[in-house]
């Protein structure tokens, strides 16, 4: 829907996707429940689980077990009568691809059916060159790790991509992102999806990473999640009451004034004024801003006090930023990540967490997790993929309407 017909009061209907699902709602609602549990399920625990019958457990295991998407796994010993056959997911029954478009450099990703990442590739991202080029790049990477992966394109559910905002996320395109001034309005869904015959889903980065923490990082049990986000720029993901907040157009996560603080361009720029760096870490194009980052790294591990003071205001303005936004949310679980998070996670994490630690609110109420992330870097390109296996696998109610 868009602003104005949302204005002029017109009922809003739903956007569909080219993205198809692998099964019916309860479908999805088993292989939700036997994909949170490692050890397996049985029948019996499936049924109680989930409040389907018995029967109904019964026929749809079955189908799944001639997909090849599930298998028995072992017994389960119940004290009295016989044992309970064990159900697992089998994570090579199907696979996605994430693709991460950051201005500094392009991820791609190959997940199996737990978000297991079992094939990766990153190329610095082209500067000069339009974004038609760029997409032409990309489909020849994901088909080239497809195929060096040796997963089959059969068993490819479809593609994720992962960009800076903002985006149109009903219309699958990328809006003039900042870092990016060559893209314009662009359809990066559709013209991906043309150029490598697989179905595409296009949302933000910072939305992606959020959906990563829930389907294979540290907040799998979450149901109230901020995700802060350091790369290029900076941004916040977010889950209310166990669902992805993406605002009217999925552009929610954006945070102004502080993102603009918390840009790595900021970051060097502030080095370089305060000749910790010298000239030649002045940013000319994204793809150079991580040299100057890292020396910053550095020169703070060698004790050198002012690169330490700069990561330790920056740490300060995230951590404030984090302290709000958790407040107005209501969050149990702060997760931190993105390309630049792992080069000041060590100096960062310990200023921030007792930050939120002494917010009153939190103090007063619940206990929250401040952790980082245990995806790594690649956190945005794995959330990609995983964007792809949350909505081919779960249990969806859009999926109850009729079409």
């Amino acid at each position: 829907m868009t602003t104005e017909s949302a204005r002029a009061g017109k009922p809003t209907i739903r956007r569909g996707t080219n993205m198809p699902r692998m099964g019916d709602f309860n479908e999805s609602v088993l292989l939700d429940a036997i994909r949170r549990h490692s050890a397996g399920l049985s029948r019996v625990e499936l049924a109680q689980a989930t409040g389907l019958s018995g029967q109904t457990v019964s026929n749809i295991t079955r189908r799944l077990l001639d997909q090849g998407v599930v298998r028995e796994s072992g017994k389960q010993s119940t004290g009295n009568g016989k044992p309970r056959t064990l159900l697992e997911i089998v994570p090579s029954a199907r696979y996605a691809v994430g693709v991460h478009l950051d201005p500094a450099v392009v991820t791609y990703v190959l997940v199996d059916l737990l978000g297991t990442v079992v094939a990766q590739h990153s190329e610095r991202t082209p500067s000069g060159v339009g974004s038609d080029r760029i997409v032409a790049d990309m489909a020849a990477s994901v088909t080239a790790l497809v195929a060096g992966s040796g997963a089959g394109t059969e068993r490819v559910l479809g593609v994720g991509v992962a960009a800076p905002g903002p985006i149109d996320a009903a219309a699958g395109r990328v809006l003039a992102p900042p870092e990016l001034p060559r893209w314009g309005s662009f359809p990066l869904r559709d013209r991906l999806s043309e150029a490598t015959g697989y179905p595409v889903l296009l949302d933000k980065d910072v939305t992606a990473a959020v959906v990563a923490e829930r389907w294979a990082g540290t907040a799998t049990d979450s149901r109230n999640l901020l995700f802060f986000y350091l790369g290029t720029g900076s941004g916040m993901g977010l889950v209310v009451d166990d669902t992805v907040l993406r605002g009217v157009s999925g552009n929610a996560g954006e945070v102004g004034g502080l993102g603009a603080g918390c840009s790595i361009r900021t970051l060097v720029d502030e080095g370089i004024a305060l000749g910790v760096l010298g000239a030649e870490f002045t940013i000319m194009d994204p793809a150079d801003a991580p040299r100057g980052v890292e020396r910053l790294a550095e020169l703070a591990a060698a004790g050198e006090e002012r690169a330490g003071d700069i990561i330790s205001r920056l740490a300060v303005r995230i951590g404030r930023g984090v302290c709000a936004a958790a407040t107005l949310l209501d969050v149990d679980t702060i997760v931190f990540g993105g390309p630049t998070w792992h080069i000041f996670a060590d100096r960062m994490l310990p200023v921030i967490e007792p930050m939120v630690a002494r917010s009153l609110f939190v103090k007063a109420t619940h206990p929250t997790a401040v952790v980082s992330t245990t995806l790594g870097e690649n956190v945005a390109a794995v959330g990609a993929a995983s964007l792809v296996l949350d909505h081919a696998l779960s249990a969806r109610p859009t999926s109850l309407l009729l079409t």
